[in-house]
């Protein structure tokens, strides 16, 4: 062997007299703006949280007790039961980046499912109504593999989809509504989700008590299980995520299922609100969903966000709702606040975001 070759195979001694110090990271000082910008990236369900503690406090000094009353209190949870539960599902896929625009027809397919197979066909109602949730999750699956196998863009699929169940549900039920009389005398399990019950003045149903325990469940599987980081991964670059192992098909085939089946218990929920089965109930949801889930601070981009958040919005536009109510003010006041609230949200997770660019 030459001596130079040698010379260049003895990486100890040509390290020698090489500066120790290779690289260090530049100490950022962030100041007290930064670092209420970074906290608020690592807690992105504070601000929710901040605006409904705000909106709940200056309703009560403008309106005393009448809004302070536990039985005003959980009013405002019964009112956003509906919208808290599909708001839950519509969080799963804004997480993946996506978006899903056929929450509510889902929701109200399920439910008209439950009531025609029970008084149509004359199943046993348990039998209906798991025939509905398997019905959501049908359609959830269809969304999934048309987005994760296919690749079609998540707005175009559940555009279509949200028009397709939207009229398969007004052809087969023939427009009819089931009233809650009927419903009532037999088969009560349909209307299971609004029975109510008293805590101290405060009235609770069953439906709120299944969004709460939703919600937390949901929040604990995002943030301490490993699908809950696989949905966080595919969200925030899907392609990073395939190369470090994540199976991208089933994560999104697993969140579109899984959004289809919280739909339909939705739609369980919804017949216990309204006592009837009616095909025209709920047009508005997937619309609602979306301003809880904005107004709650999970990214529309993806991967960023808390389902807890969504919780927080839905309860925003309760206490909003409720208070102008209270109030005698117009209810296009409403739709104004939540306009802005909805634009500012947005801006705020932009000004977060750019902690981690």
């Amino acid at each position: 062997m030459s001596d130079t070759s040698r010379r260049s195979d003895d990486f100890e001694a040509a390290a020698q007299g090489s500066p120790e110090q290779i690289a260090e990271f530049d100490d950022h000082h962030r100041g007290f703006v930064g670092t209420v910008q970074h906290f608020l990236h690592v807690n992105p369900s504070l601000v929710p949280l901040i605006v409904l503690v705000a909106a709940i406090v200056i309703f009560g000094v403008l309106l005393g007790s009448k809004f302070f009353s536990p039985f005003a209190l959980t009013l405002i949870l019964q009112q956003v039961q509906i919208v808290g539960i599909v708001a839950a599902a519509q969080s799963l896929v804004i997480l993946t980046a996506g978006i899903d625009l056929s929450v509510g027809a889902i929701m109200v397919m399920s439910s008209v499912v439950m009531g025609q197979f029970t008084f149509r066909y004359g199943l046993p109602p348990s039998v209906s109504i798991i025939c509905g949730l398997f019905v959501g999750t049908a359609i959830g699956a269809v969304n999934g593999y048309l987005v994760s196998r296919i690749k079609l863009p998540p707005f175009i699929v559940t555009l279509g989809m949200w028009q397709i169940v939207l009229a398969a549900n007004f052809l087969y039920s023939q427009n009819e509504t089931i009233r809650s009389q009927e419903i009532e005398e037999h088969a009560s399990i349909l209307q299971l989700f609004g029975a109510k019950f008293n805590v101290g003045g405060a009235v609770f149903t069953v439906g709120v008590i299944f969004m709460l325990v939703l919600i937390l469940v949901l929040s604990y599987a995002l943030r301490h299980t490993a699908w809950g980081r696989h949905v966080y991964a595919v969200g925030d670059d899907p392609e990073a995520a395939e190369l470090s192992g994540v199976n991208v098909h089933r994560t999104l085939m697993s969140v579109y299922m899984l959004s289809g089946l919280i739909c339909a218990f939705a739609g369980w929920a919804l017949i216990g609100r309204i006592g009837s089965v009616s095909p025209t109930s709920g047009q508005l949801a997937n619309i609602e969903s979306i301003t809880a889930v904005v107004i709650g601070g999970i990214s529309l981009f993806g991967g960023r966000g808390s389902i807890l958040g969504s919780l927080f919005g839905a309860l925003i536009v309760g206490v909003f709702t409720l208070g102008l109510r209270l109030l005698g003010a117009d209810a296009q006041w409403t739709f104004l606040l939540i306009g802005i609230l909805i634009i500012a949200a947005v801006a705020v997770d932009q000004w977060i975001r750019k902690v981690a660019a």
